[in-house]
């Protein structure tokens, strides 16, 4: 009887939700509904708690430039964020959705808000496949929806003995699992899909892109209103001219094509062989600094893989790669002590995102503080007015990281308060943490100092 009382319950509830009436347009309700989907391409929980995502920041600048309140639906499936626009319960779904498959679902196709490549991804422990015809006597998998099906049908009259699975309600992120686990030799996939995912699966990596780019937009319901079209248009628009669109994409994709496959296997690998006995200090750092112990540890993984001896040529040392002027500076006695060198160089950053502007606002002040980091406060100051001087913005870090190795370049060197410096390293040491960082963030649980406090690294109650 419990479980009918539960069954009669639940189906009464999805009638009245199939009976809803539509949403009222955005307009005029002052509300935007959006359906999207899980995964870092559209929409998630940071390590903070809050929502992000390339499309969730988007769709949140849209909204604001509206004065319009959001309401989130995440689904599952992708057919059912089809459903909730044909039922006109959203107002647009944001799912690194293709124009082509759009289209053919009879819904309204958004502006184009960028391009993406097709990419044929196999295991790396495999043979690579060189083309198309490689791939005829192996298992090739695709996703329903992904509007990939055309281009292997296309490709099919060239190679028939070309065949494929094509997987029905299932994200990318399950297909490129399904790929790791040896379901599948090949999979079809969406470059700004496979992109963040790339230190997730360090086995996997693209043999060839296939095909023309696909154009990414948000699906609106057949009988949307022309304002919010409108509306739609002109903000798109201007996110290109301004830079909004760029800004955006660099905060989520513009580092993570940075390492390769031996890069993530070696964080990975070395993670449970040194990383147990630095915990407690980098804990210790967040408590003095505030800074999540997790991109300090990503800081201490790129100076030095996580090794309390390590000594450069050019004399720097320890595990967080102090020189001696700075060791001093932070009151480091001993540069190869990890303790000390973590809490120096926890202090080190701080004071660096303490010396820029306060209104430049986070990540962009992290990114710009890492890169002060390697380079001193006074180089990068020299980027930010090489950035401003170019027309871009010394605020952000995607128009500040262009500037950076115009630091090397002599008619800017010579014109610097600084002079020269080797900016392209300094970029290349903060996109390098920032890809650590996500493989932490990933991988290790947040700290909380006050749920912490009287607790051993194990857990256990400490003796008053």
């Amino acid at each position: 009887m419990t479980w009918f009382v539960k069954g009669a319950a639940l189906a009464l509830s999805l009638t009245l939700g199939a009976c809803s009436p539509p949403a009222a347009p955005p307009e005029i309700s002052s509300e935007l509904r959006v359906g999207v989907r899980n995964s870092p391409a559209t929409y998630y929980v940071a390590p903070n708690g809050e929502p992000a995502g390339f499309e969730h920041d988007l769709i949140q600048a849209f909204s604001e430039s509206q004065n319009w309140s959001l309401d989130w639906t995440e689904k599952s499936r992708p057919e059912a964020l089809f459903e909730l626009l044909d039922r006109h319960h959203i107002h647009l779904a944001a799912a690194a959705l293709p124009r082509a498959v759009v289209k053919d679902r009879h819904l309204i196709s958004g502006p184009v808000l960028f391009e993406t490549p097709v990419h044929i991804v196999y295991r790396t422990r495999d043979k690579r496949p060189r083309s198309m015809a490689d791939l005829s006597d192996r298992k090739l998998a695709l996703i329903i929806g992904s509007g990939h099906s055309p281009i292997l049908m296309r490709q099919k009259r060239k190679h028939p003995g070309l065949s494929w699975a094509a997987l029905e309600n299932v994200w990318p992120e399950e297909l490129l699992a399904q790929l790791q686990a040896g379901k599948y030799d090949a999979v079809l996939i969406n470059g700004m899909d496979f992109d963040p995912m790339r230190n997730v699966y360090p086995g996997l990596a693209v043999a060839f892109d296939i095909g023309d780019t696909q154009e990414i937009v948000w699906a609106l319901p057949p009988r949307s209103s022309q304002a919010m079209r409108n509306a739609l248009a002109r903000f798109v628009e201007q996110a290109r001219k301004d830079g909004t669109i760029k800004r955006i994409y660099e905060r989520y994709f513009g580092h993570v094509r940075r390492l390769d496959s031996s890069d993530i296997l070696g964080i990975l690998q070395r993670r449970p062989q040194r990383l147990p006995g630095l915990r407690q200090h980098f804990h210790e750092a967040q408590t003095l600094t505030g800074i999540d112990w997790r991109l300090l540890a990503a800081i201490g993984y790129q100076e030095s893989q996580w090794n309390a001896f390590a000594t450069s040529p050019t004399g720097v040392r320890g595990l967080m790669m102090l020189t001696g002027q700075t060791a001093d500076r932070m009151g480091v006695s001993n540069r190869l002590d990890p303790r000390q060198s973590i809490l120096g160089g926890a202090r080190y950053l701080a004071l660096m995102k303490d010396s820029l502007p306060a209104r430049i606002p986070e990540p962009d002040r992290t990114w710009l503080a890492l890169a002060a980091y390697n380079q001193g406060q006074g180089h990068m100051e020299d980027a930010r007015r090489i950035a401003q001087a170019r027309g871009g913005n010394p605020d952000n870090w995607v128009d500040v990281k262009e500037a950076l190795p115009y630091l090397s370049r002599g008619t800017y060197s010579k014109a610097m308060r600084y002079g020269y410096a080797r900016g392209g390293e300094a970029l290349h040491f903060a996109e390098n943490i920032r890809n650590y960082y996500d493989i932490l963030l990933r991988l290790e649980p947040e700290f909380n100092p006050m749920i912490n406090l009287g607790r051993s690294e194990d857990g256990l109650a400490l003796p008053g």
